[in-house]
């Protein structure tokens, strides 16, 4: 799947995830009803299709599934609401769901991570900072249609390449993921912080 025509890339992508339910499941579920920015992705999408081409159950190894929305409401008690509001409606599902609004993440980020950062503007102004090449992807699927986000294309997700995506991620939190991340996908191709 490496090098191939970028659309052909995203169909398999797109085929891939929906084979794991609860991907499916919220996809089609519509999240947010009131919101058209919004997606599902990091470790959800690029873990289902490492497990796909590893030859693992889909779900396998999967920890959370991370959904989020942009909302000009920062009000961390909206941002709840919508937490509680998006669990109880995937209730069913056997799985742990985070929401965040990414219009607040400025608020947290500095004391959660050490690192200030300015008001993010939109979801796509957030995945473009997610931490590695691979987990920079989201999906979404509004009046029907599918839509991915993947500001660094795919190569590496069908690779099994993680990189760090500089300067954006801090080396921690990128080394904190590969330890975690390597111990269930072995096969996973490292690309260390100090070569980037």
């Amino acid at each position: 799947m490496i090098d191939k025509p970028i659309q052909h890339q995203v169909n398999q992508l797109i085929d891939v995830v929906f084979q794991n339910p609860n991907v499916k499941a919220i996809l089609e579920g519509n999240p947010f009803p009131h919101h058209d920015n919004w997606y599902l992705g990091a470790g959800c999408i690029c873990q289902s299709v490492w497990n796909s081409i590893s030859g693992k159950e889909i779900t396998e190894g999967i920890k959370d599934y991370d959904l989020v929305y942009y909302d000009a409401d920062t009000n961390k008690k909206s941002e709840e609401k919508e937490l509680e509001r998006v669990r109880s409606l995937f209730s069913s599902l056997p799985i742990e769901i985070d929401v965040v609004n990414e219009a607040r993440v400025h608020l947290w980020f500095e004391e959660d991570f050490g690192k200030k950062i300015e008001q993010l503007k939109s979801c796509e102004d957030a995945i473009n900072g997610w931490p590695t090449t691979t987990t920079a992807i989201g999906i979404n699927k509004i009046n029907e249609e599918v839509n991915v986000y993947a500001p660094y294309g795919f190569n590496d997700l069908f690779g099994l390449v993680v990189r760090p995506n500089k300067p954006s991620v801090i080396k921690w939190v990128y080394e904190k993921k590969v330890e975690k991340w390597t111990k269930k996908w072995t096969n996973l191709k490292v690309i260390p912080w100090e070569q980037i």
